[in-house]
């Protein structure tokens, strides 16, 4: 059944090709006919058509001529606008990628501006034009929209800067300076000198800590002593370690007390302030300078220890 139906098709397709041939033969032949009966008559209609054709680019002519004077001033423009704008961003404080990715979009916005200008002087409707430009920008966005994100996310960076190259910062689970922002990723130097690329659309909506945010920072350090030994002379020496080191600063508090009874030793809590470049120096320098005093002074630094009595029962006989 399926076959004697597909043959029908077939049929009926060939019948109607054969049809449209038999149809245009007159034609072709009428038109080979008046063309060796009348050679003259046609040569004229051949003749009025051409005529006719450059009548209307005649009158075109001025429409052409109008858009291209306005292509020519309106680059013209565009590069002065350009030029202007270019030199404006440089004499702010943004980052240098911020002012070229800014001048790049103005550059887009403005030619697809021309552009529909000179297009409609031709003619051409400008809904058309801008339904083209719609849909293509609809289409770029949505194959483009994890890209975009992060170029938003770089651009939110570089204007509310949470941090600068330089800077040590922890965020999205990992940590390293800042070594280069760019409008898609920013890029971190671990402490072993790995290259760390967050996506820049990640970095702007999850927290970061900026270790080098502020001008200063607080140094907690805990400290154990022995339960045998003096807390007091203990928090003595700590005290003239930090009053004696020349990077703590002394007009902030120096703070030196008990923490807890641990199991084994009793913590105390050190704080200190230096400045942020110096806190690492600091931080071990505390490190080393109070153990070696605690050994000079006889203060020991015990380790996790468990004491266990056996008590014996005395047996009858």
């Amino acid at each position: 059944m399926n076959i004697h139906l597909s043959l029908l098709t077939a049929a009926e397709t060939v019948s109607d090709i054969e049809t449209a041939i038999t149809t245009a033969e007159p034609t072709l032949n009428d038109a080979v006919h008046d063309l060796a009966e009348k050679p003259e008559e046609t040569l004229s209609a051949i003749g009025e058509f051409f005529k006719g054709l450059g009548s209307s680019m005649l009158s075109a002519l001025p429409t052409i001529i109008l858009a291209i004077i306005v292509l020519i001033i309106g680059t013209i423009l565009t590069k002065l606008v350009l030029s202007l704008l270019s030199k404006g961003l440089k004499k702010t404080k943004l980052e240098l990628t911020v002012t070229k990715f800014t001048v790049q979009m103005v550059k887009i916005v403005l030619y697809t501006l021309l552009a529909t200008v000179v297009l409609s002087i031709l003619g051409i409707p400008a809904t058309s034009i801008i339904t083209v430009i719609g849909t293509a920008g609809v289409a770029v966005g949505l194959a483009l929209q994890n890209s975009l994100s992060n170029v938003a996310g770089g651009f939110l960076l570089m204007i509310t800067k949470p941090f600068k190259i330089g800077d040590y910062i922890i965020t999205n689970g990992v940590e390293g300076t800042v070594s280069r922002i760019s409008i898609l990723h920013t890029q971190l130097n671990s402490t072993t000198n790995q290259a760390i690329f967050v996506p820049n659309g990640l970095a702007i909506n999850a927290t970061i800590i900026n270790n080098n945010g502020n001008d200063i920072r607080r140094i907690d350090l805990a400290c154990s002593i022995s339960y045998d030994d003096d807390f007091e002379k203990a928090r003595k020496i700590i005290l003239e370690l930090l009053e004696k080191h020349e990077l703590i600063l002394q007009d902030k508090e120096l703070f030196v007390r008990m923490k807890e009874h641990g199991d084994s030793a009793i913590i105390i809590a050190v704080k200190a302030w230096c400045k942020t470049d110096d806190f690492w120096t600091v931080t071990f320098d505390l490190k080393e300078q109070i153990r070696a005093a605690f050994i000079e002074n006889d203060i020991s630094i015990p380790y996790n220890q468990l004491d266990v009595h056996i008590v014996g029962e005395n047996k009858k006989p």
